[in-house]
C-alpha cells in the first residue's frame, strides 16, 4: 500500500509545489502539509478518515476546524478535494513528498543513514561532506539505529540506496548461494 500511497500522493504535492512555487508561498505550504500530515497520522483521525462513520461535509469540517486558522484558502480547497476524493488518509504521503520537491529545489538532499551504532556529528559530517562533492548538493542527514545491521551502514537518499551492513551483505551472499 506504501507505494499505491505515493504514486496517489505524487501528482497532489507537485500541483502544490507548483502553485507554491507560483506564489512564492514555500514555507506556508510546507507548514500546512506538516500540519495536515501530522493530523492524518494521529490513530484518532487516521481511524475516522478509514470509517464511513463521517459523511464527506462532516470530514471536511473536522479537518478544517483542526487547521484552525493554520490553513489558508488554497489549504482549505485542497482539504476539501483530498476528502472529495477519498485521498485524506495520504496526507503524509504528500507531505513528504513535497518536502522532498522543495529540498530539490533548494539544492539540498536529504538522506538518511542506519547504522548498527551511533553515529559521531564528526562521522555525520564525513558523510555529508562526501556526499556533497559526489552529488553537488547540500546534504541533510538524520541517523538511526539498527543493531540488526551488526555492522556497517544503509544509506537512503531519494531513489539511491547504498548498503554497507554486514546484514545486507550476509544477505547478499546467502541469496547467490541460493539459501
Amino acid at each position: 500500500m506504501a507505494g499505491d500511497a505515493t504514486t496517489i500522493a505524487r501528482p497532489y504535492a507537485d500541483a502544490v509545489f507548483a502553485r507554491a512555487v507560483e506564489t512564492d508561498k514555500l514555507d506556508l505550504w510546507s507548514d500546512m502539509l506538516g500540519l495536515l500530515a501530522v493530523a492524518a497520522r494521529d490513530p484518532a483521525l487516521s481511524g475516522l478518515i478509514a470509517s464511513p462513520k463521517l459523511d464527506k461535509a462532516q470530514m471536511t469540517d473536522l479537518v478544517l476546524d483542526i487547521g484552525g486558522g493554520r490553513l489558508s484558502d488554497e489549504g482549505q480547497n485542497l482539504v476539501r478535494m483530498l476528502v472529495e476524493n477519498g485521498r485524506l488518509s495520504v496526507l503524509p504521503e504528500i507531505a513528504a513528498h513535497y518536502e522532498a520537491k522543495c529540498a530539490e529545489d533548494q539544492g539540498t538532499l536529504d538522506v538518511q543513514i542506519t547504522s548498527a551504532f551511533r553515529l559521531m556529528p564528526e562521522q555525520e559530517q564525513q558523510l555529508a561532506d562526501a556526499l556533497k562533492r559526489r552529488l553537488g548538493r547540500d546534504i541533510r542527514i538524520t541517523s538511526a539505529e539498527d543493531p540488526e545491521l551488526i555492522g556497517g551502514f544503509r544509506l537512503r537518499a531519494g531513489d539511491m540506496v547504498i548498503d554497507g551492513s554486514v546484514a545486507g551483505q550476509l544477505g547478499k551472499l546467502a541469496n547467490e548461494l541460493g539459501i
